[in-house]
């Protein structure tokens, strides 16, 4: 028999997760929670490891893939970068042509990251071209866009600093990520130079990543450190004058799932930068949200400039934007837009975001979820037998 048009659809089935990841690990835990609390069986998990020593990895049609960060692995870090030592700084560019590789020999499944998106991501100078292009507000930066400047070195970087007047700036890795190699980097009127970075330079001239954050008052070192970071690719940015709260430089690290901004946290530091992992902490998002509406702005638009970032990777169900509020809380820019930026543990949804009482997790596999549910916009989650997919 049949079905009448007046029949009700079929329920969707219940989508089953996998996830691309390194078992065990806290980002894998996390998801792998949200999914069984959503009464769903636990996600199948593809190592990393497995993913690169193999070349790739299938999914089947109705699988839907979640891929999340191959860091804190050992073994995954020296497969990526080819040094054997996980403190070390260099080998970002090495890490991204290999990261890359991997996700295009990952085949079928319903994506919830996207492979070519992804690629512009994890490059700082392709990311911060994009959000320029479309009026996201940045700051400003010689090495992305057209003419984009060639930095090779120290004297590059110096070159810049006079030609475009940015007495400060921020010198990133192109492909680095969690401050890794970052400088902070002021020229006094003088022609004096000082560096504050979590780089440790060694006496034989090697760096590494620390947890300390120091500063370099002695412009060889500070040349030293970009001049072996250079080859990897260099990204600089003017440096803005962020505002502060009790009396430290605060930022936002604002998770945008299926293009709301869902939650907020706010980060701050006596240091230029905010990381948690570096010193910083979290401040108080309610005084934020209050510092902004006294400044005359809204908080509304706050978040919007968060989703107007997002949106410039419409393919990727979940990104994590940090946001830099200026000095008075009124102008907001986007530093950088992360593509695993949802490790925030215990911070549940926003007040009208749709995901109150969630945690980044839950409220990614409740997106997943709904748009399985609304069979009116079936484009929503897509399968394919290629690298890539879109949800």
């Amino acid at each position: 028999m049949s079905r009448s048009a007046s029949d009700p659809a079929p329920a969707a089935p219940a989508p089953r997760f996998a996830v691309v990841g390194n078992p065990d690990n806290r980002r894998v835990t996390l998801f792998a929670d949200a999914v069984r609390a959503a009464g769903l069986p636990a996600p199948r998990v593809v190592a990393w490891e497995e993913v690169l020593r193999s070349g790739g990895a299938g999914f089947a049609a109705d699988e839907v893939v979640r891929l999340d960060s191959p860091g804190e692995h050992p073994g995954v870090d020296r497969l990526l970068r080819g040094v054997q030592d996980p403190t070390r700084v260099e080998g970002s560019a090495l890490w991204y042509a290999r990261f890359t590789r991997a996700l295009r020999g990952l085949r079928g499944g319903v994506r919830l990251d996207d492979a070519d998106e992804l690629a512009v991501l994890f490059d700082k100078r392709r990311c911060h071209a994009a959000l320029a292009a479309v009026d996201v507000p940045v700051p400003y930066s010689p090495t992305s866009g057209p003419g984009a400047a060639r930095v090779t070195g120290w004297d590059d970087v110096r070159t810049v600093m006079r030609d475009h007047r940015m007495p400060r700036l921020f010198v990133k890795l192109a492909h680095g990520s969690s401050a890794s190699g970052v400088l902070a980097v002021e020229a006094s009127g003088s022609g004096r130079i000082r560096a504050t970075t979590s780089v440790e330079l060694t006496a034989d001239g090697r760096l590494f990543n620390s947890l300390a954050v120091r500063r370099y008052e002695r412009e060889r070192d500070i040349a030293a450190i970009v001049d072996t970071l250079a080859p990897d690719g260099l990204h600089l940015e003017r440096w803005l004058p962020k505002a502060s709260q009790r009396g430290r430089a605060a930022d936002l690290r604002v998770v945008v799932v299926a293009g709301r901004a869902t939650h907020a946290v706010v980060r701050t530091s006596g240091s230029p930068l905010t990381n948690l992992h570096l010193g910083g902490s979290r401040g108080d998002l309610d005084a934020a949200r209050d510092a902004v509406e006294a400044a005359g702005a809204h908080w509304a638009d706050v978040l919007a400039v968060c989703e107007r970032a997002a949106a410039c990777f419409p393919r990727t169900l979940c990104v994590g934007v940090d946001l830099l509020p200026a000095v008075g809380w009124r102008r907001f820019a986007v530093g950088e837009v992360n593509a695993f930026g949802d490790l925030l543990p215990r911070l549940t949804g926003l007040p009208g975001s749709g995901a109150e009482g969630l945690d980044t997790y839950a409220a990614q596999v409740a997106a997943v979820l709904r748009r399985a549910a609304d069979s009116s916009h079936p484009h929503h989650l897509h399968r394919t037998g290629s690298t890539h997919v879109s949800a």
